[in-house]
């Protein structure tokens, strides 16, 4: 190569880099789905080996990174408080917010009030958490505004905390808050924090059914979309620009067989042409066509197939490559045909506490244990495990992935993963 030409050379390599390139702006990711569309990701790593940095924090959370540009964003307790980070991606801390005071852990210590995960759409960053405190930060830091959600939607009475994660999309935020007082579904204009939209959710659940600590999914194809909130027995699809049901998915929690402890944790998960549904506790896995409408029984018209087991407790579906994984909270992890919910294999691959949910980068299944092992999986029909890396940390957050690194949220310490 000419030398007049290198500088256009390099120019145009760190054009590509930069075009493939993704923020990962909540818990999902860019397009809901916890499927990453960049190369170049780390795929072994130990405390010595590809760790860029590693930034210490102030206190225990299990929300995800949010991530855009060179900023990231995460909750976390600091002592008493409840606090917003935001660190650059050069691992240094650019500003702390306070958010609110007074966490509660959950589940023998595995979940606090920092468990929401914030969420940005490049201009403002959104803060949530379980004491209901909600508030937006331009990147500077600086507030905009603040509510508390507790004061304008009923006292949480969740048994173990409010752990539901707001979902970002085209200018709204959107909760859910299904518990004993209330079954409610609410569209917050993102610019100001004003309410526009609150409808009821009725069900028929009982005991502890009525607590959801799952968060609402996104289905997007094309204009359309859908807002599908998950608990109390049913899955139900709103239509965004007002909240009406547009279709209920049932027999989640079969009445002549009722589970009264069966309270929903793991999410659905969206993708063009269809949308998984869980429920808890290796009960039943529903797929739906998008396209469905007003109430859906077992077998009935809308649901595309049912398996009768395999639903993790907590970790969400992910799919990919025309299959649905499910990691399950005791490290096994099972893999369904998306078409036809024909099972291809449910085997153990590490036997720890799972609470994180799955992602995919590069085209590999990265599955995350408490104990700090990272598992990478290639997605077939058949379980084949490509390595396996470890963290002397506990994590309980899931992964995210932007500018071609790995972010780990650890109990102590954010980790950033990549090639040196």
């Amino acid at each position: 190569m000419k030398l007049s030409l290198l500088p256009a050379a390099i120019a145009l390599l760190l054009t590509a880099t930069v075009c493939r390139a993704e923020n990962w702006p909540q818990w999902r990711g860019a397009h809901h789905d916890a499927v990453s569309r960049e190369s170049n990701i780390p795929t072994e790593w130990s405390d010595t080996k590809n760790v860029l940095w590693k930034a210490a924090l102030p206190g225990m959370g299990a929300g995800t990174p949010a991530v855009w540009g060179d900023r990231i964003f995460l909750t976390s307790e600091d002592a008493n408080d409840l606090v917003l980070l935001c660190l650059g991606t050069d691992g240094k801390l650019l500003w702390k917010q306070k958010l609110g005071e007074g966490s509660s852990k959950a589940r023998g210590g595995e979940g606090n009030s920092a468990s929401p995960s914030p969420c940005t759409d490049g201009k403002l960053v959104f803060g949530l958490v379980g004491t209901g405190d909600f508030a937006a930060f331009d990147f500077s830091g600086k507030e905009i505004w603040r509510l508390n959600l507790q004061e304008s939607y009923g006292k949480f009475s969740y048994d173990f905390g409010m752990h539901s994660t707001p979902v970002l999309h085209d200018g709204r935020l959107y909760l859910q808050f299904i518990h004993p007082r209330a079954q409610l579904v609410v569209a917050l204009d993102a610019a100001t924090g004003k309410e526009v939209w609150k409808v009821n959710r009725p069900s028929d659940g009982k005991a502890e059914c009525l607590n959801s600590y799952a968060t609402p999914c996104l289905w997007v194809r094309g204009k359309d979309a859908r807002l599908i909130t998950h608990g109390n027995d049913y899955a139900i699809a709103h239509n965004l620009a007002d909240g009406k049901e547009v279709w209920r998915l049932g027999d989640l929690n079969p009445k002549d067989r009722y589970n009264t402890t069966l309270r929903f944790v793991t999410s659905p998960v969206a993708v063009a042409d269809l949308i998984i549904i869980p429920t808890a506790k290796n009960g039943a896995v529903v797929a739906v066509s998008p396209d469905a409408s007003g109430v859906i029984s077992a077998g009935g018209t809308g649901e595309a197939w049912r398996v009768a087991s395999g639903t993790p407790d907590v970790p969400s579906p992910v799919v990919f490559g025309g299959r649905v994984f499910l990691c399950r909270e005791n490290g096994v992890l099972t893999c369904i045909d998306a078409k036809t919910g024909k099972q291809f294999f449910s085997d153990r691959f590490h036997a720890q506490t799972y609470r994180a949910s799955p992602v995919m980068a590069e085209g590999k299944l990265i599955l995350t244990a408490k104990d700090g092992t990272f598992t990478i999986v290639k997605p077939g029909e058949t379980l084949e495990i490509l390595g396996k890396n470890k963290l002397s940390d506990q994590f309980t957050a899931s992964p995210a992935i932007s500018g071609g690194r790995l972010y780990l949220r650890g109990y102590a310490s954010l980790y950033a993963i990549g090639v040196k």
